[in-house]
C-alpha cells in the first residue's frame, strides 16, 4: 500500500506519528470511451469557453460561481494560505459509543499505521479505546477539505473514517411522511417478521456477497478476447481539434445564411438575365 498522507493523532497531550493508507480500494472494471468503428480511445481537451483556446494545465485555477453567473477566481496559492489547523493532525474532540452514530454519515475509511516513534503510543490509544468500548470523533483535513472523522479499532489496527458534515445530509422531506400511516394487519406484520427472522444471522459475513455484474462483465471480456474479438487501434495521428459547441453552432448558422443568400443572387441573376 502507498502512503497517501503523513501526520499524527493528537490526543490530549499524547502525539502519535503515523502514516495513513486507504483503507478500500474500487474493483469496477474499468472501461475506457472508444469509437465503436476502429477502437480508438476519445479524448478530451481542456478549453476555455471565453476564447475557445486550450488552457495548459499549470493556468487553470478554481472559481466559485455566483447566482447571476459571476467568477470568483481562486488561486492555489490562496488556498494554500488559508488556516487550516488539522492538516497534518488527526485531532481528537471526544469519545462516544460506536452505535450512537447513524452510517448515513460515513464516508471513506483509511489505515493508520504508527511511525517508528509513535508504536508506544499507537498501542495506548489502540488498547484504550478497545477497553473502553468507544470511538474517537476526530477533525483531519485530506485534500485541503477538513472533515469530521470516527477513529476506531479493526483487527488490531486503528482505522479513520471520514464523516459529512451535518448540513451534507439532506433531510427526507417525502409527501407520505405527513399523511396518516396505513394500518397494518397483524397477521402482515406476523409474516415480515417470520421473514426477517428466516433471513436472520448472528454475523455479518461479506466474504458470502459477490458482485455477479462484474464477473459477467470479466467473462464477456474473456470470451473476446479468447475468440480474438479485439480490435487494435491504429497509431494515433494529429491530434483531433476541440471546437466549443457554440461556436460550432453559430459557424454552422452563418455558413447557411452565406450559402443561403448566395442561392438567392443566383436566382436573382438568373431572373434579371432571362428578363
Amino acid at each position: 500500500m502507498r502512503v497517501m498522507w503523513k501526520g499524527a493523532v493528537s490526543f490530549g497531550l499524547v502525539t502519535i506519528p503515523i502514516h495513513l493508507y486507504a483503507a478500500t480500494e474500487s474493483k469496477n472494471v474499468s472501461l475506457r470511451q472508444v469509437h465503436e468503428a476502429d477502437g480508438g480511445r476519445i479524448q478530451y481537451k481542456r478549453f476555455c469557453t471565453v476564447d475557445g483556446e486550450e488552457v495548459p494545465y499549470a493556468d487553470i485555477a478554481k472559481g466559485y460561481e455566483l447566482s447571476d453567473g459571476s467568477m470568483v477566481v481562486i488561486t492555489d496559492k490562496e488556498l494554500g494560505n488559508l488556516p487550516l489547523s488539522t492538516s497534518r493532525t488527526i485531532d481528537v474532540q471526544e469519545f462516544v459509543p460506536l452505535e450512537a452514530i447513524d452510517p448515513i454519515y460515513y464516508d471513506k475509511s483509511y489505515y493508520l499505521e504508527p511511525q517508528k516513534m509513535g508504536v508506544k503510543p499507537y498501542v495506548l490509544l489502540r488498547d484504550a479505546l478497545q477497553k473502553s468500548g468507544q470511538v474517537a470523533i476526530a477533525k483531519v483535513a485530506i485534500r485541503q477539505r477538513e472533515a469530521l472523522a470516527v477513529l476506531r479499532v479493526l483487527s488490531d489496527v486503528m482505522v479513520l473514517t471520514t464523516m459529512l458534515w451535518p448540513d451534507e445530509v439532506r433531510e427526507p422531506d417525502f409527501p407520505f411522511l405527513k399523511e396518516d400511516a396505513p394500518q397494518v394487519r397483524s397477521q402482515e406484520m406476523a409474516m415480515a417478521s417470520s421473514l426477517i427472522d428466516s433471513l436472520s444471522d448472528t454475523v455479518f459475513e461479506p466474504s458470502k456477497y459477490t458482485d455477479s455484474y462484474r464477473e459477467a462483465l470479466l467473462s464477456l471480456i474473456e470470451s473476446k478476447v479468447a475468440g480474438e474479438q479485439t480490435t487494435k487501434p491504429k497509431a494515433a495521428t494529429a491530434e483531433a481539434e476541440v471546437t466549443d459547441l457554440m461556436a460550432a453552432l453559430q459557424a454552422s448558422v452563418s455558413a447557411a445564411k452565406k450559402a443561403r443568400g448566395t442561392t438567392k443572387g443566383r436566382k436573382a441573376t438568373k431572373r434579371k438575365t432571362t428578363e
